[in-house]
Protein backbone atom coordinates (compact mmCIF):
# COMPACT_ATOMS: atom_id res chain seq x y z
CA UNK A 1 0.00 0.00 0.00
CA UNK A 2 0.92 3.20 -1.02
CA UNK A 3 1.81 6.13 1.50
CA UNK A 4 -0.70 8.42 0.43
CA UNK A 5 -3.46 5.41 0.78
CA UNK A 6 -2.29 3.86 3.65
CA UNK A 7 -3.28 7.56 5.71
CA UNK A 8 -6.05 7.81 3.73
CA UNK A 9 -7.81 4.50 4.62
CA UNK A 10 -6.21 4.57 8.79
CA UNK A 11 -7.57 8.15 8.79
CA UNK A 12 -10.95 6.61 7.91
CA UNK A 13 -10.87 3.54 9.77
CA UNK A 14 -10.56 5.72 13.09
CA UNK A 15 -13.87 4.44 14.95
CA UNK A 16 -14.61 1.88 12.30
CA UNK A 17 -17.84 -0.35 13.82
CA UNK A 18 -18.37 -3.88 13.02
CA UNK A 19 -18.65 -4.55 9.04
CA UNK A 20 -22.12 -4.77 7.75
CA UNK A 21 -22.91 -6.46 4.38
CA UNK A 22 -23.04 -4.11 1.95
CA UNK A 23 -23.07 -4.75 -2.16
CA UNK A 24 -22.14 -2.45 -4.58
CA UNK A 25 -22.29 -1.75 -8.41
CA UNK A 26 -20.08 -0.34 -11.12
CA UNK A 27 -19.99 0.01 -14.46
CA UNK A 28 -17.21 -1.03 -17.01
CA UNK A 29 -15.46 1.82 -19.20
CA UNK A 30 -13.74 1.84 -22.64
CA UNK A 31 -11.11 4.37 -22.75
CA UNK A 32 -11.51 7.13 -25.09
CA UNK A 33 -7.96 7.93 -25.12
CA UNK A 34 -5.67 4.72 -24.09
CA UNK A 35 -3.36 4.33 -20.44
CA UNK A 36 -1.03 2.43 -21.60
CA UNK A 37 2.49 2.80 -19.30
CA UNK A 38 2.96 3.75 -15.90
CA UNK A 39 5.49 5.76 -14.26
CA UNK A 40 5.50 4.66 -10.88
CA UNK A 41 4.36 0.27 -10.90
CA UNK A 42 4.14 0.30 -7.18
CA UNK A 43 1.40 3.38 -7.12
CA UNK A 44 0.02 2.03 -11.05
CA UNK A 45 0.40 5.75 -12.18
CA UNK A 46 0.25 6.57 -15.64
CA UNK A 47 2.57 7.94 -17.64
CA UNK A 48 -0.42 10.16 -19.66
CA UNK A 49 -3.68 10.87 -18.67
CA UNK A 50 -6.67 9.30 -20.38
CA UNK A 51 -10.57 9.38 -21.12
CA UNK A 52 -13.34 6.98 -20.52
CA UNK A 53 -16.90 7.12 -21.28
CA UNK A 54 -18.93 4.05 -19.13
CA UNK A 55 -21.06 1.41 -20.81
CA UNK A 56 -24.16 1.16 -18.68
CA UNK A 57 -25.56 -1.73 -16.96
CA UNK A 58 -22.26 -3.87 -18.28
CA UNK A 59 -20.16 -4.42 -15.61
CA UNK A 60 -19.49 -5.35 -11.65
CA UNK A 61 -22.15 -6.41 -8.76
CA UNK A 62 -20.03 -7.00 -5.50
CA UNK A 63 -20.97 -7.74 -2.04
CA UNK A 64 -18.48 -7.97 0.82
CA UNK A 65 -20.08 -9.84 4.36
CA UNK A 66 -18.99 -11.39 7.10
CA UNK A 67 -17.34 -14.94 6.25
CA UNK A 68 -20.01 -17.72 7.60
CA UNK A 69 -17.02 -20.23 7.65
CA UNK A 70 -14.23 -18.19 9.71
CA UNK A 71 -12.31 -18.44 6.29
CA UNK A 72 -11.95 -15.85 3.38
CA UNK A 73 -13.93 -16.95 0.76
CA UNK A 74 -14.26 -15.38 -2.79
CA UNK A 75 -16.97 -16.09 -5.10
CA UNK A 76 -17.18 -15.06 -9.20
CA UNK A 77 -20.03 -15.81 -11.40
CA UNK A 78 -21.57 -17.84 -8.50
CA UNK A 79 -18.47 -20.58 -8.21
CA UNK A 80 -15.89 -19.98 -4.99
CA UNK A 81 -12.51 -19.93 -5.86
CA UNK A 82 -9.19 -21.79 -4.80
CA UNK A 83 -7.69 -18.42 -2.69
CA UNK A 84 -4.50 -19.28 -4.45
CA UNK A 85 -5.87 -18.19 -7.57
CA UNK A 86 -5.25 -15.35 -9.55
CA UNK A 87 -8.06 -14.03 -9.25
CA UNK A 88 -9.03 -14.13 -5.34
CA UNK A 89 -5.46 -13.76 -4.69
CA UNK A 90 -6.09 -10.31 -5.63
CA UNK A 91 -9.17 -9.66 -4.28
CA UNK A 92 -7.89 -10.60 -0.72
CA UNK A 93 -4.36 -8.24 -1.61
CA UNK A 94 -6.84 -5.78 -1.81
CA UNK A 95 -9.14 -5.90 0.85
CA UNK A 96 -6.05 -6.24 3.35
CA UNK A 97 -5.59 -2.73 2.19
CA UNK A 98 -8.63 -2.28 4.68
CA UNK A 99 -8.45 -4.74 7.46
CA UNK A 100 -5.02 -4.71 7.68
CA UNK A 101 -3.60 -7.87 10.38
CA UNK A 102 -6.62 -8.19 11.70
CA UNK A 103 -8.44 -11.57 11.65
CA UNK A 104 -11.71 -10.41 9.96
CA UNK A 105 -12.08 -13.44 6.96
CA UNK A 106 -14.73 -11.78 4.71
CA UNK A 107 -17.01 -13.31 1.55
CA UNK A 108 -16.66 -11.20 -1.27
CA UNK A 109 -18.93 -12.16 -3.89
CA UNK A 110 -18.49 -10.06 -7.31
CA UNK A 111 -20.85 -10.89 -10.27
CA UNK A 112 -19.33 -9.60 -13.65
CA UNK A 113 -22.21 -8.57 -16.49
CA UNK A 114 -19.65 -8.26 -19.12
CA UNK A 115 -16.83 -11.50 -19.47
CA UNK A 116 -14.06 -11.65 -17.26
CA UNK A 117 -10.29 -10.47 -18.65
CA UNK A 118 -11.21 -10.38 -22.15
CA UNK A 119 -10.20 -6.95 -22.45
CA UNK A 120 -13.77 -4.91 -21.82
CA UNK A 121 -12.54 -3.87 -18.70
CA UNK A 122 -14.26 -6.61 -15.98
CA UNK A 123 -11.04 -5.53 -13.91
CA UNK A 124 -11.72 -1.66 -13.96
CA UNK A 125 -15.75 -2.42 -12.91
CA UNK A 126 -14.45 -5.22 -10.56
CA UNK A 127 -12.19 -3.10 -8.32
CA UNK A 128 -14.15 0.09 -8.41
CA UNK A 129 -17.07 -2.06 -7.16
CA UNK A 130 -15.05 -3.67 -4.94
CA UNK A 131 -13.39 -0.28 -2.96
CA UNK A 132 -17.13 0.81 -2.75
CA UNK A 133 -18.80 -2.10 -1.22
CA UNK A 134 -15.72 -2.43 1.46
CA UNK A 135 -16.06 1.67 1.91
CA UNK A 136 -19.76 1.04 2.76
CA UNK A 137 -18.91 -2.02 4.38
CA UNK A 138 -16.61 -0.57 6.81
CA UNK A 139 -18.69 2.70 7.10
CA UNK A 140 -16.10 4.60 5.90
CA UNK A 141 -17.29 8.35 4.37
CA UNK A 142 -14.97 8.18 1.85
CA UNK A 143 -15.66 10.68 -1.67
CA UNK A 144 -15.64 9.23 -5.11
CA UNK A 145 -12.06 11.07 -5.67
CA UNK A 146 -10.81 9.14 -2.35
CA UNK A 147 -12.46 6.09 -3.34
CA UNK A 148 -10.82 6.56 -6.90
CA UNK A 149 -7.29 6.82 -5.61
CA UNK A 150 -7.73 3.59 -3.74
CA UNK A 151 -9.48 1.54 -6.97
CA UNK A 152 -6.51 2.78 -8.53
CA UNK A 153 -3.99 0.52 -6.75
CA UNK A 154 -5.90 -2.56 -7.44
CA UNK A 155 -6.22 -1.54 -11.43
CA UNK A 156 -5.55 1.50 -12.72
CA UNK A 157 -8.17 1.89 -15.29
CA UNK A 158 -11.02 0.97 -12.18
CA UNK A 159 -10.18 5.11 -11.21
CA UNK A 160 -12.50 5.90 -13.94
CA UNK A 161 -15.15 3.34 -12.92
CA UNK A 162 -16.80 4.78 -9.94
CA UNK A 163 -18.81 7.21 -12.28
CA UNK A 164 -20.94 6.71 -15.03
CA UNK A 165 -20.62 9.27 -18.39
CA UNK A 166 -17.30 10.53 -19.29
CA UNK A 167 -14.44 9.89 -16.90
CA UNK A 168 -10.66 11.59 -17.02
CA UNK A 169 -8.21 10.33 -15.03
CA UNK A 170 -5.59 12.82 -14.38
CA UNK A 171 -1.97 11.59 -14.88
CA UNK A 172 -0.95 14.07 -11.87
CA UNK A 173 2.50 15.33 -10.68
CA UNK A 174 2.97 14.28 -7.31
CA UNK A 175 5.15 11.29 -6.12
CA UNK A 176 3.08 10.07 -4.06
CA UNK A 177 0.21 9.81 -6.43
CA UNK A 178 -2.33 12.13 -4.34
CA UNK A 179 -3.38 14.04 -7.46
CA UNK A 180 -3.80 11.09 -9.72
CA UNK A 181 -7.09 10.31 -9.57
CA UNK A 182 -10.60 10.40 -12.07
CA UNK A 183 -12.36 13.05 -12.36
CA UNK A 184 -16.07 13.27 -13.57
CA UNK A 185 -16.46 15.05 -16.37
CA UNK A 186 -19.83 16.68 -16.51
CA UNK A 187 -20.75 16.79 -19.86
CA UNK A 188 -23.67 14.52 -21.27
CA UNK A 189 -23.67 13.28 -24.83
CA UNK A 190 -27.18 11.65 -25.12
CA UNK A 191 -27.32 10.70 -29.11
CA UNK A 192 -23.61 8.87 -28.38
CA UNK A 193 -23.35 5.50 -28.94
CA UNK A 194 -21.33 2.30 -27.97
CA UNK A 195 -21.03 -0.95 -29.73
CA UNK A 196 -19.34 -4.25 -28.59
CA UNK A 197 -18.21 -6.21 -31.31
CA UNK A 198 -17.79 -9.62 -29.49
CA UNK A 199 -14.57 -11.36 -31.37
CA UNK A 200 -13.71 -13.54 -28.20
CA UNK A 201 -15.00 -13.93 -25.08
CA UNK A 202 -12.40 -16.04 -23.45
CA UNK A 203 -9.58 -14.92 -20.97
CA UNK A 204 -6.85 -13.51 -22.55
CA UNK A 205 -3.58 -15.25 -23.04
CA UNK A 206 -1.40 -12.06 -21.42
CA UNK A 207 -2.70 -9.73 -18.55
CA UNK A 208 -2.98 -5.71 -19.32
CA UNK A 209 -0.62 -5.21 -16.43
CA UNK A 210 2.11 -7.96 -17.48
CA UNK A 211 1.40 -6.78 -21.79
CA UNK A 212 1.96 -3.05 -20.66
CA UNK A 213 4.86 -3.85 -18.79
CA UNK A 214 6.67 -5.81 -21.85
CA UNK A 215 5.60 -3.03 -24.10
CA UNK A 216 7.33 -0.21 -21.57
CA UNK A 217 10.24 -2.50 -21.31
CA UNK A 218 10.65 -4.01 -25.40
CA UNK A 219 8.89 -2.04 -28.30
CA UNK A 220 11.40 0.70 -29.97
CA UNK A 221 7.76 2.70 -30.86
CA UNK A 222 6.89 3.14 -26.80
CA UNK A 223 9.32 5.43 -25.64
CA UNK A 224 7.25 8.22 -28.39
CA UNK A 225 3.31 6.90 -26.65
CA UNK A 226 3.04 8.97 -23.83
CA UNK A 227 3.59 12.62 -25.47
CA UNK A 228 1.04 11.50 -28.14
CA UNK A 229 -1.34 9.70 -25.36
CA UNK A 230 -1.58 12.73 -23.56
CA UNK A 231 -2.29 15.34 -26.60
CA UNK A 232 -4.99 12.93 -27.63
CA UNK A 233 -6.26 12.76 -24.31
CA UNK A 234 -6.26 17.17 -24.85
CA UNK A 235 -7.75 16.90 -27.94
CA UNK A 236 -10.66 14.19 -27.33
CA UNK A 237 -11.70 16.09 -23.99
CA UNK A 238 -11.87 19.42 -26.04
CA UNK A 239 -14.12 17.11 -28.90
CA UNK A 240 -16.30 16.34 -26.06
CA UNK A 241 -17.00 19.57 -24.26
CA UNK A 242 -17.90 20.30 -28.35
CA UNK A 243 -19.62 17.38 -28.96
CA UNK A 244 -17.79 17.53 -32.12
CA UNK A 245 -17.97 14.11 -33.42
CA UNK A 246 -16.33 14.64 -36.38
CA UNK A 247 -12.81 15.33 -34.37
CA UNK A 248 -14.01 13.27 -31.55
CA UNK A 249 -14.22 9.51 -34.01
CA UNK A 250 -11.34 9.99 -36.05
CA UNK A 251 -8.62 10.57 -33.23
CA UNK A 252 -10.14 8.16 -30.96
CA UNK A 253 -9.21 5.14 -33.66
CA UNK A 254 -5.96 6.73 -34.33
CA UNK A 255 -5.32 6.69 -30.63
CA UNK A 256 -6.25 2.88 -30.26
CA UNK A 257 -4.37 1.80 -32.94
CA UNK A 258 -1.17 4.07 -31.89
CA UNK A 259 -1.10 1.79 -28.45
CA UNK A 260 -1.87 -1.46 -30.65
CA UNK A 261 1.31 -0.61 -33.15
CA UNK A 262 3.44 -0.09 -29.98
CA UNK A 263 2.34 -3.79 -28.56
CA UNK A 264 2.75 -5.08 -32.24
CA UNK A 265 6.43 -3.26 -32.16
CA UNK A 266 7.53 -5.24 -29.32
CA UNK A 267 10.43 -7.88 -28.68
CA UNK A 268 8.92 -10.61 -28.81
CA UNK A 269 5.42 -8.88 -30.39
CA UNK A 270 2.81 -8.73 -28.62
CA UNK A 271 -1.07 -9.14 -30.45
CA UNK A 272 -3.92 -9.01 -28.64
CA UNK A 273 -6.22 -8.27 -31.88
CA UNK A 274 -6.92 -11.31 -34.02
CA UNK A 275 -7.30 -12.48 -37.14
CA UNK A 276 -11.18 -11.84 -36.44
CA UNK A 277 -10.78 -8.44 -34.84
CA UNK A 278 -8.32 -7.36 -37.84
CA UNK A 279 -11.33 -8.68 -40.06
CA UNK A 280 -14.24 -6.65 -38.28
CA UNK A 281 -11.60 -3.60 -38.61
CA UNK A 282 -11.54 -4.20 -42.72
CA UNK A 283 -14.94 -4.29 -42.55
CA UNK A 284 -15.67 -1.07 -40.61
CA UNK A 285 -13.15 0.18 -43.06
CA UNK A 286 -15.24 -0.30 -45.70
CA UNK A 287 -18.69 0.49 -44.96
CA UNK A 288 -16.97 3.70 -43.85
CA UNK A 289 -15.73 4.66 -47.25
CA UNK A 290 -19.50 4.04 -48.26
CA UNK A 291 -20.86 6.50 -45.91
CA UNK A 292 -21.32 4.70 -42.22
CA UNK A 293 -20.05 7.14 -39.61
CA UNK A 294 -18.49 5.14 -36.75
CA UNK A 295 -14.81 4.80 -35.47
CA UNK A 296 -13.22 1.24 -33.70
CA UNK A 297 -11.31 1.58 -30.28
CA UNK A 298 -10.00 -1.64 -28.73
CA UNK A 299 -8.86 -1.88 -25.27
CA UNK A 300 -5.80 -4.81 -24.27
CA UNK A 301 -8.12 -7.46 -26.01
CA UNK A 302 -9.46 -9.13 -29.08
CA UNK A 303 -12.87 -7.37 -28.82
CA UNK A 304 -13.41 -4.08 -31.26
CA UNK A 305 -16.25 -1.54 -29.59
CA UNK A 306 -17.14 1.09 -32.39
CA UNK A 307 -18.32 4.90 -31.31
CA UNK A 308 -21.09 6.35 -33.31
CA UNK A 309 -24.18 8.87 -33.24
CA UNK A 310 -27.31 7.52 -32.59
CA UNK A 311 -28.78 8.52 -36.20
CA UNK A 312 -26.19 5.87 -37.38
CA UNK A 313 -27.33 3.00 -35.13
CA UNK A 314 -29.26 0.82 -37.94
CA UNK A 315 -26.46 1.11 -40.63
CA UNK A 316 -23.69 0.06 -37.62
CA UNK A 317 -26.42 -3.03 -37.17
CA UNK A 318 -26.30 -3.68 -40.92
CA UNK A 319 -23.02 -4.14 -41.41
CA UNK A 320 -22.69 -5.86 -37.69
CA UNK A 321 -26.06 -7.50 -36.83
CA UNK A 322 -24.49 -9.33 -33.79
CA UNK A 323 -23.18 -5.78 -32.24
CA UNK A 324 -24.42 -4.56 -29.09
CA UNK A 325 -25.29 -1.44 -28.66
CA UNK A 326 -24.82 1.12 -25.63
CA UNK A 327 -26.53 4.36 -25.04
CA UNK A 328 -23.97 5.20 -22.25
CA UNK A 329 -26.29 8.32 -21.02
CA UNK A 330 -29.30 6.42 -19.95
CA UNK A 331 -30.55 6.43 -16.56
CA UNK A 332 -28.55 4.67 -14.42
CA UNK A 333 -28.34 4.56 -10.66
CA UNK A 334 -26.50 7.66 -8.75
CA UNK A 335 -22.60 7.26 -8.92
CA UNK A 336 -20.71 8.44 -5.85
CA UNK A 337 -20.24 12.21 -5.16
Amino acid sequence: MTDAVRTLISKAMADVPDVQPAEAFAPSNIALSKYWGKRDKARNLPLNSSISISLGDLGSHTSVALSPTDKDEVTLDGETLDPDSAFAARTLGFVDMFRGDKHLPLLVQTRNTIPTAAGLASSASGFAALTQALCAAFDLSLSGTDMSRIARLGSGSATRSLWHGFVKWSKGEAEDGSDSHGIKLDHRWDNLRIAIIPVDKGIKPQSSRDGMNHSARTSPLFPTWPAQAEKDCAFIETAILERNFDALGPRVEANALAMHATMIAARPPLAYLTEKSWSVLANLWNARDNGLSAFATMDAGPNVKLVFEENSTSDVLSVFPEAQVISPFSDHAQAPS
